[in-house]
């Protein structure tokens, strides 16, 4: 459902000079799937991602989500996509009813089926105690959650998830996890950005390691851990890191 082929980023800084964000990228995510990109803050996970939920043009290469082109096809592939991102703030003077009925409204819903999937989606996200605060009034964790709600009422067959559980506490953490698990039961195809390690573990069928833009390792855990000296794919992940350190 999700094909990356030759998928380049460049930017232009004026210190820097060019910037190669994300090089020659290829890798493909299919129906009932999750597709872990793991790597540390500035690898370049969040600008793939970003690419794919259409919100950037890429350099070079090509990408197609749901079998339409992420530049030709922008409008389409973003009726077939939820995408969480901590870049895409919530508005402070909504409450959590009034943001989900909004988006749903967007997506073209009509009200009574928004009203039936939110009540779901609030009681599996634990959510239904602060449906109707403020934003501004939420927690962290409460917001994350609503940025959740709000990227998947619309019912996406296709999960864009950059980092869903950073900055959250350990049960809050779980919830959405668990709730991740019940996405690829329900067939949805899934990519699921992180850099801890125990969720890569947990939750992916194959993990792409990114480093400085490059994919530097891809496979299953049992793959990963196959072609390397250690079971441990926190010892794989920086084993394979320094070793491209190393090349430099």
């Amino acid at each position: 459902m999700i094909q990356v082929e030759g998928l380049t980023k460049i930017f232009k800084d004026k210190k820097r000079g060019k910037v190669v964000a994300i090089n020659n990228l290829k890798f493909e995510c299919q129906k009932g799937q999750i597709f872990g990109l793991l790597g540390p803050n500035g690898a370049g996970k969040t600008t793939t991602l970003r690419i794919l939920a259409t919100m950037m043009v890429p350099t070079q290469g090509k990408a197609e989500v749901n079998g339409f082109d992420v530049v030709k096809d922008a409008n389409k592939v973003r009726r077939h996509i939820g995408f969480l991102s901590s870049e895409t703030g919530l508005y402070d003077r909504f409450t959590p009813r009034e943001t989900v009925k909004f988006f749903g409204r967007i997506n073209g819903i009509e009200d009574k089926i928004i009203e039936k999937r939110m009540a779901e989606i609030f009681r599996n996200l634990d959510m239904e105690d602060f449906q109707d605060v403020r934003v501004n009034k939420l927690s962290t964790g409460m917001k994350q959650k609503l940025s959740i709600a709000r990227s998947i009422i619309h019912n996406p067959p296709i999960l864009i998830l950059d980092e869903p559980t950073v900055g959250l506490d350990i049960i809050t953490a779980r919830t959405v996890i668990e709730y991740v698990k019940k996405f690829k039961e329900e067939g949805k195809c899934i990519i699921y950005s992180t850099h801890i390690m125990r969720e890569a573990e947990k939750l992916c069928d194959v993990i792409a390691i990114i480093h400085q833009g490059n994919i530097i390792a891809k496979g299953t855990l049992e793959e990963l851990k196959k072609n390397s000296l250690s079971d441990d794919l926190e010892e794989i992940f920086f084993g394979l890191i320094n070793q491209g350190e190393n090349l430099k």
